[in-house]
């Protein structure tokens, strides 16, 4: 059975772009590049062909991801036309992330393509030695083998000599190929303008769950005993309950636990803090956390599972004024959320801070009514719950909120918030009737 007329791509990502950012970035860490994907697809399709001079049948796109679960690239990745996506496992071990099992599935799929004769070119795009026996398996299965490396940061080899030696034809994608679909970041500030400092904010950080609260202000009144609960901050001074009570009270994560500001000051220029300002405002939380507690009668608001809580004493449930807020669900059609998902696998790119900002597009551009926008904007930055945690359920669907070394990733939370406030700050101001004075 003679071979087909036709060429195979197989791409080991983490090769293809963590040689990129070494080129661009000056280290490997695919962090610190922007890929744009169809780009880059259509790229290595078009230079496969004019190599190997046959069509192409499927490019292939071996990649790791924690517990094999796709990340929002391989989501786009995988709708592309003749594309292919291949997962392997990404663990973390002495500190370092690192790809398991996608060698031997790109092994499997080089011997199984020769084996059955399906191509007649293959071009691996990879610098494993780990490859060797299947690119000699394919050689002697009567497949012509292409090796293509990414230019060297340092002009020297990034792939197996052995490879290089056994490879029919070798090329070399540079500089100037690469940079057609991926850049470096400009990581001289975050994915927004950081924010000034709010004197509030530390005594909002500081501030116990509210059951930690109200057992805090029964030890204080003589009516409770016993230690807090495992966890639990002892409740905040005077001094920050009061500045609590006085300020705008911020959205809390969906899971209940304490309230996070959205990180930003009002007005146009809320953002992402900067990891100074937020080891500042922790050691200034640690430091209010050491204070007797407050007094009985002061009130904390809470964004959690149970609704609104004011404690103590207070009622609980929703304020009427955020209870009238329709949430996305209700705002959206069967055929809107069709088309929302195909924006999400196709053009959302999964940073927190665009996640934020597509939520609210979406919402605003659903909403019956100016007056909905004006009504959120003014309870800056607290995010009514109902909202807030579909706001965060949307944001799951990207990768984000996991777990990362048995952690929650605080700083995605305060990015998806921050995503979220910039773009209610825009259409708010779109809207107002001074702009269009």
């Amino acid at each position: 059975m003679e071979h087909v007329d036709r060429c195979v791509v197989l791409v080991d990502a983490g090769y293809l772009l963590g040689a990129a950012a070494s080129l661009l970035a000056g280290e490997p860490a695919r962090s610190r590049i922007t890929v744009d994907h169809s780009a880059l697809i259509q790229g290595l399709r078009e230079r496969a062909e004019a190599d190997t001079d046959q069509p192409l049948l499927r490019i292939y796109w071996f990649d790791g991801a924690p517990d094999r679960v796709p990340q929002p690239e391989h989501r786009r990745l995988r709708v592309m036309p003749r594309v292919t996506v291949r997962l392997g496992a990404l663990t973390r071990s002495d500190g370092r992330w690192a790809q398991k099992g996608v060698d031997a599935a790109m092994h499997a799929e080089l011997t199984e393509l020769a084996r059955n004769r399906a191509c007649s070119d293959i071009v691996l795009v990879t610098g494993d030695g780990d490859l060797l026996p299947g690119l000699m398996s394919a050689k002697e299965h009567g497949v012509a083998v292409h090796l293509w490396a990414v230019q060297a940061a340092d002009g020297d080899y990034n792939q197996s000599e052995d490879l290089v030696a056994e490879a029919d034809e070798r090329r070399v994608l540079d500089r100037a190929w690469i940079t057609r679909a991926v850049r470096a970041k400009d990581l001289t500030g975050q994915c927004a303008p950081p924010p000034a400092p709010r004197p509030e904010i530390a005594a909002i950080l500081a501030a116990p769950l509210p059951e930690a609260a109200l057992a805090a202000a029964e030890r204080s009144s003589g009516t409770g005993s016993g230690p807090l609960p495992d966890g639990a901050a002892p409740a905040p001074a005077p001094a920050a309950a009061s500045a609590i009570t006085a300020a705008r009270p911020a959205s809390a994560p969906g899971d209940g636990g304490p309230a996070h500001p959205a990180a930003a000051p009002s007005g146009p220029s809320r953002g992402v803090p900067t990891p100074k300002d937020l080891a500042g405002l922790r050691a200034a939380a640690h430091q209010n956390t050491h204070h007797t507690a407050g007094p009985a009668n002061a009130t904390l608001r809470w964004s959690s599972d149970r609704g609104w809580i004011d404690r103590p004493g207070g009622p609980v449930g929703e304020p009427p004024e955020t209870a009238s807020l329709p949430t996305l669900a209700q705002l959206t059609s069967a055929e809107q959320r069709w088309a929302d998902r195909e924006e999400d696998i196709t053009t959302v790119g999964g940073d927190p801070f665009e996640v934020g900002q597509v939520f609210a597009r979406r919402w605003m551009e659903r909403l019956p009514e100016q007056a909905h926008v004006d009504r959120l904007s003014a309870m800056y930055p607290r995010i009514p719950h109902r909202i807030d945690g579909e706001l965060l359920r949307y944001a799951a669907r990207f990768g984000l909120l996991t777990h990362k070394d048995d952690q929650i990733d605080e700083h995605d939370r305060y990015a998806i918030r921050a995503g979220f406030w910039r773009e209610i700050d825009v259409r708010a101001a779109a809207g107002s009737p001074a702009a269009g004075e």
